[in-house]
């Protein structure tokens, strides 16, 4: 059984990135009470690019807090919660190990885990370091995308418990790992079906050239 730590949200904000100006929701901050999470978002939460973050398969983003309390320990200083431009961060539940498919109890909702968070120049530029997205990367601690299976409202202090683990066994953290280190295993990716349908593209993708050569 785990906890929610907080539950953090944001509207977008125009950056200048390489000469253009561009629009992220990644400043995410803690809100107080009780939040509705409904469709394909929570309410009050906003993305900066549609096209690549929301939608069905990406309406949350999880971190865990003792991930949190890792990356404090490598960098030297605290993190608040929303640094990563995560929904929701918990406590007690390994996000980065949760199994693809996976199904949580958290509050009034029911999320189920769709892939990981692949680290884009966004966050290297909210945390000022583009060498961050790299490091991020390598770390193994993704975090995860959900989607929601059932609506209703969740808190700071609402518990989240795990009520359903497909038996594959393919973690999110091992998503990450294939897709930034292990190309090869790309086609362990195709026989999950709760995987969102963009990965198993890229999956195809590679397993198709492996089968070529």
């Amino acid at each position: 059984m785990g906890v929610i730590v907080s539950v953090n949200v944001g509207t977008p904000r125009e950056i200048s990135w390489r000469g253009q100006t561009v629009r992220t929701a990644i400043w995410k901050d803690p809100v107080p009470g009780r939040v509705g999470v409904r469709g394909t978002s929570v309410d009050g939460d906003e993305q900066g690019n549609p096209e690549a973050h929301g939608g069905y398969d990406k309406a949350l983003y999880a971190y865990a807090a003792e991930d949190y309390q890792w990356w404090g320990g490598e960098l030297g200083r605290e993190l608040g919660p929303g640094t990563f431009g995560e929904n929701l961060t918990l406590r007690g539940i390994d996000v980065s190990g949760a199994v693809v498919g996976e199904r949580w109890r958290a509050g009034g909702t029911l999320l189920e885990v769709s892939s990981p968070r692949t680290p884009c120049y966004k966050l290297g530029y909210r945390m000022g370091d583009q060498g961050f997205v790299r490091r991020f990367a390598g770390a193994g601690r993704p975090g995860a995308y959900l989607r929601i299976l059932a609506e209703g409202e969740i808190a700071a202090g609402d518990p989240v418990e795990v009520v359903h683990r497909p038996a594959h066994g393919l973690t999110v953290a091992e998503v990450s790992r294939i897709y930034h280190h292990d190309h090869a295993a790309a086609d362990r990716l195709l026989g999950v079906p709760e995987l969102a349908g963009t990965w198993k593209d890229w999956a195809e993708k590679f397993a198709t050239s492996a089968g070529r050569s």
